[in-house]
């Protein structure tokens, strides 16, 4: 059904780090700690030294590693394991309910083009109501979720209309390929791997339900012991924003040869998505606020949770 579908299901199948820690821990001196994802500014930032070069003056090295998903990268940067991260939505709000010591550094508004509900090719299913009493699949806690939520509140629908279904991507990925799903709420680049095979359709994007936000998120207690830091790295990276938002071609180049995902597929996520980055206006935190509020309406979150108390003031900056 979805070309390369060992792809999916092994090359963006790299998981969680082998060690995190599982109690808080203190930065450690001299070295800033990402976590990325297989796409978006922080690969390029990687593939291009950026940060590196930008910090070395400050006495600081860079260790970047790699997550699956967004769930796992804030818990490993709420319990000290990293110092900066960029998710979707959803991850934070979890994490945040969870007690995760973090905060929102900065915002790619309406960044998260990349993303909807795919059907199979033959499939049924016309609209958003047809989802009624189907499978729908998603992993927990993600962007995807809050896209499959938002989707069927749209339509009028419920979460309890459909069977939700919690895989990771790549199991998310098997599992459509083979008939187990009818319907799968993904992002960039599985988005775009899987619009590029033969047997997929799309039954709706984010961007026609709502405006999808992703986030650079932060240790907390990073943030207040280096702030100069922090401000630095996203600096730096406002700057590759830029630069990606004028090299589109040469972006799509760096991040197949970082991630391993195919050009065409890296292409068509390049094309659509948005790299420009700030800080949190009172817009997006309010955008962030329904998404909270939706999911403890829900009951998926365990407590009500207060979006603009963990966002971060930068420093002002020298001239």
């Amino acid at each position: 059904m979805i070309d390369r579908r060992s792809l999916l299901a092994g090359a963006l199948a790299a998981g969680l780090p082998a060690a995190l820690p599982r109690r808080a821990r203190a930065a450690e001196p001299g070295l800033l700690r990402i976590g990325y994802q297989k796409n978006g500014i922080l690969v390029i930032a990687k593939q291009q030294g950026v940060i590196e070069a930008r910090l070395k003056p400050l006495g600081y090295a860079v260790k970047w590693v790699e997550f699956s998903l967004g769930p796992p990268l804030l818990e490993a940067l709420g319990l000290g394991g990293i110092d900066l991260g960029q998710t979707g939505d959803a991850p934070p709000i979890f994490a945040q309910a969870a007690g995760a010591d973090l905060v929102y550094a900065a915002a790619q508004e309406g960044a998260g083009t990349g993303s909807g509900i795919l059907v199979p090719k033959g499939s049924p299913l016309r609209t958003i109501a047809d989802l009624k009493g189907k499978r729908l699949g998603f992993a927990k806690g993600t962007s995807a979720h809050n896209l499959a939520v938002a989707t069927l509140e749209k339509a009028g629908l419920s979460y309890a209309d459909v069977e939700p279904v919690i895989l990771a991507p790549a199991d998310a990925a098997a599992a459509f390929a083979r008939g187990s799903l009818d319907a799968w709420s993904i992002w960039d680049p599985y988005f775009a791997i899987a619009e590029g095979g033969d047997g997929v359709r799309v039954l709706s994007y984010a961007t026609d339900v709502a405006r999808p936000n992703i986030f650079f998120l932060a240790n907390r207690g990073f943030a207040q012991a280096r702030p100069d830091v922090l401000g630095e790295a996203l600096d730096v990276l406002d700057g590759v924003a830029r630069w990606a938002e004028a090299n589109r071609g040469s972006v799509a180049a760096i991040l197949a040869q970082g991630t391993g995902v195919p050009l065409a597929a890296t292409r068509r996520a390049v094309d659509r998505a948005n790299y420009r980055i700030g800080p949190l206006t009172p817009q997006v935190v309010a955008e962030q606020q329904s998404v909270a509020d939706r999911f403890h309406a829900l009951k998926l979150i365990p407590r009500p949770i207060r979006v603009a108390d963990v966002v971060w003031t930068p420093p002002a900056r020298n001239g």
